[in-house]
């Protein structure tokens, strides 16, 4: 206020150039410190000046009308706190959250100052007196332009011309602070001193970059004079005397700079050398390559591409060539594909369209872990799986096709499984007998469903990966068949309170080849080996069942009159239900054959029954008639707890005790013995406000088991035998056969918090290109992405398995921890871990990881620290994508390990 009244006695103040915090030098800013001369003040009362008093909020527009010295638009101006006119001097300020708009120039700062006369407007930050912090620091924009901050600046609103003291800017993920800049004309920028970097903190905070001492910027470049190295402030002896630095506001193609090192058992490295491609705005290209001294060597092309609103995706092929045996030894060679394919669900509606495939030889993850950032997961994987699937749904139509290619590999056994393909119709479930136009209830037969679906495949099942390519394979091999399945099914409720279903299942397969089995006299006296022939030829098999079963609920309630609990509740689902399916396998039926060895001396007789379905991709009728009755009871026990004392609505809370705990098992009259099955169980809860889930499952064995002796090659065995008496009749329990319990649950502060609303573009099908190009840098290095919101981060599954077979008992007893920690808010520890509780040690995958964030930098170390995949990484990078290629490491690979037990 006191200066507010001191503007208000002498009509006017002039904000100078001396009030930017930049410090100028003497000689080389002379003409800046210069003090423009005060004008003259007009005679007479109030000297023809207008002054409005300063308000706590008070928002004054002023505009200057067009003048005749060519002027095109308005000066709007516009201040939150208070504005001074001085209309003898054409000069106008304004302070507090001021904001100046001429043409496409935008202007924000904290006081704003216009001189009409000569066009300039100067603008400058704040220092908060209860801070001391500069606050309100100009921002301006021109036209399509990115926004420059800085401390202070001179504008021409008419030339377009100005000087602005240490920018701060972002160009295509480059930034531009410190120093100074000189606006020429509306393509070129003059600059001096200033820092050309990756980092987005202003000077001086600014950790690394490049300090160009002068130059000039236009759209798409900077040609500098001299430049040198800065880190943390500190200038490197790295010089140029003149540079060149694009700012593309495209891709552009570049060559991709290696790294070197050294392998204990490949050589010296020169590894991750390419060329990058930009084809257009959708697709681009990335060539790398890895060279090993002793002759070994990797390339790895990946092409990505997106289509906005239509599709995306990326494909990677990869090829290796290692000698890890001796000198002259014939190298390993290695091949995998990858292929990613998203189609948004909004392109084309009624069709689908995705991919996901991770093909190739079973050894390349294990040969070439470089490719695959020697990421523990992909390096201790056992399948590799695939499918392409395209869906098409009819409007206003019941039907829908599915077609897919699948293919599946084991590692360890280094088998290919492959789907060409397989196909699937289906008809939802109609009621045919039930119209459109009905009016009141259904009648029992107009609640009759039908439905229908049809399976087919060609299948190539466990094929030696040596095989998978020859000729004859597909011939020899290829299995294929087709499924019809036709369900109808009736319910209905009965006297209010139960539930009734029946219904009929019908199931045909078409196969176009089935097997024969026999017996050969064996090389080995004594020992009969079964010979499978294939035979070909249309081959039609049918099967169906009936079922009907009754289900209703039982509710009781245990009320308490003091504490918190007002009750606990009991739901009881009983249900019974009678099966019936034929014996399939009776010879009428022609499913099931026997097979019958010669009986000649020495060899003994020996038959064996089989199904001619036996290999089918979908299998035959199952042999034995099933009659008898299913039984289940599904139990959930909840309680009813009084509202907290913080919830305004006074609700009552539901908290589940018990979910899920349900006994069943079937009685088969139809068996000749041992009518009844294992008696199963299972159920699942969670605790810790529904944060930890907990789920076991079991069965009991009802019958008597005996354990028998017996003498096979001089050596004492036992075996067991089940008996045709319950348990329960010599007063014992049923055996427990096995039992499964698993706990597992995430925990982090995030989990004890609502949920947030998914904002527009975080989904794969709304991403943007920058936001698609950071996942795939994720997907191919999942460390590169850590987020230090999270204070802390916790992990737990609990396995534990039992199997009693009488004579002999197994168990396991195992628990995983992974998570991590945030140390403080830069440092975050990351740690993955399975601890076998039986054996009383840790898993050879135990990793642990320590990230540093140097904001501009990432610092991250990776350690296993024992265990066949022993090793240590530490790597020391840019967080800029344009600079991934700039970074220290030292690493220590698990291949130098591999004697190491």
């Amino acid at each position: 206020m006191v200066k507010m009244v001191t503007y208000a006695n002498s009509g006017h103040h002039y904000i100078t150039v001396k009030d930017t915090i930049i410090k100028l030098d003497s000689v080389r800013d002379r003409k800046l410190l210069r003090n423009p001369k005060p004008a003259t003040p007009a005679k007479g009362k109030g000297g023809g000046r207008n002054f409005t008093a300063p308000q706590n909020s008070i928002t004054a527009k002023k505009d200057t009308t067009p003048s005749a010295g060519g002027l095109k638009s308005i000066v709007k101006a516009t201040a939150e706190d208070s504005s001074f006119v001085d209309n003898e001097n054409k000069m106008k300020y304004l302070y507090g959250k001021a904001r100046v708009t001429y043409e496409d120039f935008e202007l924000d700062a904290e006081y704003i100052r216009v001189d009409e006369k000569r066009h300039l407007i100067f603008a400058r930050g704040a220092i908060d007196p209860k801070t001391r912090r500069y606050i309100g620091r100009p921002l301006s924009k021109s036209g399509q332009e990115k926004p420059v901050a800085s401390d202070s600046l001179l504008f021409d609103y008419k030339t377009k011309k100005g000087k602005i003291w240490n920018p701060a800017s972002e160009q295509e993920g480059n930034f531009i602070s410190g120093g100074q800049a000189k606006r020429l004309n509306e393509t070129e920028v003059a600059y001096r001193n200033v820092i050309f970097s990756t980092c987005d903190l202003p000077f001086p905070e600014t950790h690394f970059g490049i300090v160009i001492t002068k130059g000039i910027g236009q759209k798409n470049r900077i040609i500098s004079g001299p430049a040198y190295l800065e880190i943390a402030g500190v200038p490197l002896p790295l010089a140029i005397p003149f540079g060149f630095f694009p700012k593309p506001d495209s891709r552009s193609s570049g060559v991709i700079l290696p790294t070197f090192g050294e392998d204990a058992r490949l050589g010296f490295y020169l590894r991750n050398f390419g060329y990058y491609i930009g084809l257009n705005d959708n697709i681009d290209l990335t060539t790398m390559a890895t060279l090993f001294s002793k002759g070994s060597f990797e390339i790895n092309t990946n092409a990505r591409y997106l289509k906005r609103y239509k599709y995306g995706g990326s494909l990677t092929l990869s090829y290796g060539s290692h000698n890890y045996g001796l000198a002259g030894d014939p190298a390993q060679k290695d091949f995998n594909i990858a292929w990613t394919h998203s189609q948004d669900p909004n392109a084309n509606p009624g069709t689908t369209f995705s991919a996901s495939v991770n093909a190739g030889t079973s050894s390349f993850y294990r040969n070439s872990p470089g490719q695959n950032n020697y990421n523990l997961q992909s390096l201790t994987q056992n399948n590799l799986r695939s499918s392409i699937n395209y869906g098409k749904t009819w409007a206003n139509s019941p039907f829908n096709l599915n077609v897919s290619l699948g293919h599946s590999q084991d590692l360890t056994q280094k088998t290919v499984t492959l789907e060409l393909p397989t196909f699937s119709f289906n008809m939802a479930t109609l009621s045919p007998f039930d119209s459109k136009d009905r009016v009141g209830e259904q009648k029992w037969y107009q609640r009759i469903t039908v439905g229908y679906s049809l399976v087919g495949t060609n299948k190539l099942n466990a094929v030696p990966e040596s095989e998978l390519f020859k000729a004859n394979t597909l011939t020899k091999r290829l299995q294929n068949g087709f499924q019809h399945q036709i369900p109808v099914a009736f319910n209905a409720t009965i006297l209010k309170y139960f539930q009734f279903n029946t219904g009929v299942s019908y199931t045909e397969r078409w196969y176009f080849q089935t097997i024969r089995r026999r017996f050969d006299r064996g090389s080995v006296a004594g020992q009969v080996l079964p010979v499978t022939d294939t035979v070909g030829g249309f081959s039609r098999s049918a099967e169906y069942s009936f079922n009907a079963g009754f289900s209703t609920k039982l509710y009781g309630t245990i009320p308490f009159k003091k504490g918190n609990i007002k009750a606990i509740r009991h739901i009881s689902t009983p249900s019974i239900s009678f099966n019936y399916r034929p014996d399939f396998g009776d010879p009428s039926y022609g499913y099931y054959r026997t097979a019958v060895s010669n009986a000649t001396v020495p060899y003994p007789y020996y038959a064996q029954r089989y199904s001619i379905y036996e290999q089918s991709v979908y299998g035959g009728p199952s042999a034995g008639k099933q009659a008898g009755i299913g039984f289940s009871l599904d139990n959930t026990i909840e309680a009813k707890v009084k509202a907290k004392s913080t919830d305004t609505s006074g609700t009552d809370r539901k908290i589940p005790i018990l979910q899920g705990l349900t006994f069943s098992g079937f009685y088969n009259f139809a068996a000749d013995s041992l009518k009844l099955s294992n008696i199963n169980f299972s159920g699942h809860t969670a605790i810790l406000n529904q944060k930890v889930n907990i789920n076991f499952s079991g069965s009991f064995d009802p019958y008597v088991t005996t354990v028998r002796d017996s003498i096979s090659n001089g050596q004492l065995t036992n075996y067991i035998r089940r008996i045709n008496r319950f348990s329960w009749q010599d007063g014992k329990f049923p055996m427990l056969s096995n039992f499964n319990f698993s706990m597992s649950g995430a925990l982090n502060p995030a989990t004890f918090r609502p949920k947030a609303v998914v904002p527009v573009g975080s989904t794969l099908q709304t991403m943007d290109p920058n936001q698609a190009q950071r996942l795939a840098m994720i997907n191919s290095d999942p460390g590169a992405y850590i987020d230090f919101n999270i204070p802390w981060n916790v992990s737990i599954n609990y396995s534990f398995n039992y199997s009693n077979n009488v004579t002999n008992t197994s168990s396991s007893n195992t628990v995983m921890l992974s998570g991590d920690v945030s140390l403080t808010q830069k440092w975050k520890i990351q740690y993955n871990t399975t601890y076998d509780i039986k054996a009383r040690q840790l898993s050879s995958a135990t990793s642990f990881a320590i990230y540093r964030d140097l904001h501009c930098w990432d610092l991250s170390v990776q350690w296993l620290p024992f265990g066949f995949y022993k090793s240590y990484n530490v790597t020391l990078k840019v967080k800029a994508s344009i600079l991934q290629d700039l970074k220290l490491s030292k690493r220590s690979d698990y291949t130098n390990n591999q004697n190491f037990y």
